[in-house]
């Protein structure tokens, strides 16, 4: 006589769930997050307080961005993961619209699942929703206008895309300046869109207005004990090698510069 046990492939802990069920757990998981960010939208959007728990036990951030927002919640979910990663992509490529991405894609699910009762395919619902896509696409492009040959006309278009991002943000009281420093350092790029190349140094002790885009390369660092502050028409090394003394190992060692 030969008995058969089951063999056991997932993990003791794990958890299966199939047909219905799981898609119910999906539809609610991306309705959730959907749900805990759409109050942060728009003029009146409110403000969220973050707790932080663990190493940071007690920390508390207050933010209405819904990157910042998303990439703090603690989700298991998969549907939910998708939408987080979701914002998080918009963030990386575009820089705003964290919030409304996701919360049209927890709309459209939120309609779905209406779909999916009335026994209607998955399948048929997403077809539609790519005709839908290629409307929008359409009518956008119909509406668009393209400034990029005047200039003036261009760098206008630019601070008014710089106020609509900033107006949701901290920074909202002081868009007008904002908007400005961000749109010169953005034409001072002339194109190449490598925000990488924009340098931001955070300073303590002065106010928001204060802030300022410097033509050139700040380079932060405080100068050794019995150094001068100061020093007109210096001639300024370029190095590829560290030159601070706790960079060079060698005890006693000395540069010698000859071009």
């Amino acid at each position: 006589m030969v008995s058969l046990n089951p063999v056991r492939i997932l993990k003791h802990e794990a958890e299966e769930e199939k047909g219905e069920i799981a898609r119910l757990s999906s539809f609610v998981g991306a309705i959730a997050i959907g749900d805990l960010v759409k109050s942060t939208l728009g003029p009146k959007g409110m403000d969220k307080i973050l707790v932080a728990h663990g190493r940071n036990s007690g920390q508390i951030e207050v933010t209405n961005d819904g990157a910042t927002i998303l990439r703090a919640v603690g989700v298991d979910n998969p549907a939910a993961k998708i939408l987080v990663d979701m914002s998080r992509v918009q963030d990386d490529e575009v820089g705003d619209g964290t919030t409304s991405v996701t919360v049209f894609a927890s709309e459209l699910i939120r309609e779905a699942e209406k779909l999916v009762e009335q026994k209607l395919h998955p399948q048929t619902i997403v077809a539609g929703w790519r005709q839908a896509t290629e409307a929008a696409r359409t009518a956008l492009q119909g509406a668009a206008a393209d400034n990029s040959a005047n200039q003036d006309r261009f760098r206008e278009d630019l601070l008014n895309i710089a106020r609509t991002t900033l107006s949701s943000k901290i920074l909202s009281q002081h868009k007008e300046h904002f908007a400005k420093l961000a749109v010169d350092a953005v034409l001072r790029l002339k194109g190449s869109g490598s925000l990488t190349a924009i340098q931001r140094i955070k300073k303590l002790g002065g106010c928001l207005e204060e802030s300022f885009l410097d033509e050139g390369f700040l380079l932060d660092k405080k100068p050794g004990v019995h150094q001068p502050k100061t020093v007109k028409n210096a001639n300024i090394l370029i190095a590829n090698t560290p030159m601070d003394t706790d960079k060079i190992k060698v005890f006693g060692s000395s540069i010698k510069v000859d071009s």
